[in-house]
């Protein structure tokens, strides 16, 4: 049976395993999928071993930019992000990396009607998460896309480097003001019951979507907040979802059916 697996620290919490379980029993695929706890001081050593049964993995934190480095073949995407989230053994035994994450959050934004062309993207974060999907949303042709963070020079850097490749600016939190179509949370303010500092202004009730990448059997506090003011709301459990169904296919060669999965997850996080 084919093995494939998430490498992480920490790692328990990882829904990936279910997910792939279930594409698994979609698509008739027999395959084992196990969460594996790798250790901080020797990923790559750790990894190595995994491929010599292993054909592929999911990379969760704080490993995708090791996964990065050590990847034989990068695809465009990855490249760009400067991080690996999912890895393929090839059949010469090299390993091809990729990144998932933008493709994932795309899918799932598309999928729950929201429009991207045209329209007034804020973006709040620099980090790694927020790295990974600046192609894919520059992509789908944007109006404007605006990276926000606290400490502005980072989201400057983003913007230049970004740049040739649609309408991308940078920002700090304190001068947004005018509203947006979208806002979309990749700061990892969530994981601790926290709120960017944003002004209410940024959301038209009835018409701002917002978008936050963490998600809890409960709204985030992002989420919370634009509710509040109108706007309309999404966790990011159907990225995570549309992310592994990426990778699946990588493997596989099938695209799985999400959305039955994605109810599935969500049935379970409630």
């Amino acid at each position: 049976m084919d093995r494939y697996g998430v490498f992480g620290n920490p790692i328990g919490h990882s829904k990936s395993p279910q997910i792939h379980a279930l594409f698994a029993a979609q698509t008739g695929h027999a395959l084992c999928y196990e969460a594996l706890l790798a250790p901080l001081d020797d990923f790559p050593g750790f990894a190595r071993a995994f491929f010599r049964d292993g054909q592929g993995a999911n990379v969760t934190v704080p490993f995708k930019e090791q996964a990065y480095g050590m990847a034989d073949q990068l695809t465009e995407r990855a490249r760009r992000a400067g991080a690996v989230n999912t890895l393929k053994k090839l059949e010469d035994g090299r390993l091809l990396g990729d990144n998932t994450d933008g493709a994932g959050l795309v899918s799932d934004l598309l999928n729950a009607g929201v429009a991207l062309r045209g329209q007034r993207i804020l973006l709040l974060g620099a980090g790694g998460a927020v790295r990974g999907v600046l192609e894919p949303l520059l992509a789908q042709k944007p109006a404007a896309l605006i990276v926000a963070n606290r400490t502005p020079s980072k989201a400057e850097q983003l913007a230049q480097e970004f740049g040739a490749l649609g309408p991308l600016s940078a920002s700090a939190f304190a001068d947004l003001a005018e509203p947006v179509d979208l806002i979309i949370n990749g700061t990892s303010a969530s994981l601790g019951g926290e709120l960017p500092p944003l002004a209410d202004s940024l959301i038209r009730p009835g018409q701002t979507f917002c978008y936050d990448m963490m998600y809890a059997a409960t709204p985030t506090a992002f989420c919370q907040w634009a509710a509040a003011l109108g706007a309309n709301t999404r966790d990011g459990l159907g990225m995570l979802v549309e992310q592994a169904a990426e990778a699946f296919e990588l493997w596989r060669g099938v695209r799985p059916d999400t959305a039955p999965v994605l109810a599935e997850m969500r049935r379970q996080l409630s």
